[in-house]
């Protein structure tokens, strides 16, 4: 599974720090996303725009006065909420970055989707085609500290 990026959290973002972020989550590492999707807050401004540009990332900015606009990004948020937060005890902000940092492998890589057919989005490029109807034994591994899990066939 890819490595998923830490983000910082601060209650008074400015242009400059929005900026910086995008740049910290587009490490050397690891593939920037295709697009991303915003309002038009001005804390995305010319810094941001050109800082995208530069990571090769287009941007999707949502309508002017259309609160429904932003449905798959809340879809999403909720998805978080009502299938890893609600279901965790936090006991510290470094437990709750772990939740966080974790769930977006599992949100694209293993949980079914309705809209693809209860298939993950991403679930080609994790599973190996192998002959079906093998009687071969299925393990459950755990993730999100036993949330969910993760069922494979054994070797």
């Amino acid at each position: 599974m890819p490595e998923t990026a830490q983000v910082a959290v601060t209650p008074f973002p400015t242009a400059e720090w929005v900026a910086q972020q995008i740049v910290e989550c587009c490490a050397w590492d690891r593939l920037p996303p295709r697009f991303l999707i915003h309002d038009r807050d001005s804390r995305y401004g010319a810094t941001f725009d050109r800082r995208l540009r530069g990571l090769g990332i287009k941007q999707v900015r949502t309508p002017f006065r259309a609160p429904r606009a932003n449905a798959i990004s809340e879809r999403w948020v909720k998805s978080v909420r009502t299938e890893c937060l609600d279901r965790l005890l936090v006991f510290n902000e470094a437990h709750l970055r772990r939740g966080i940092a974790e769930y977006p492998a599992y949100f694209n890589y293993w949980r079914p989707h309705r809209s693809v057919g209860q298939c993950a989005p991403c679930e080609f490029t994790v599973h190996q085609f192998r002959p079906r109807g093998l009687n071969r034994k299925i393990t459950a591994e755990p993730v999100l500290g036993g949330l969910h899990h993760i069922y494979r066939r054994a070797a």
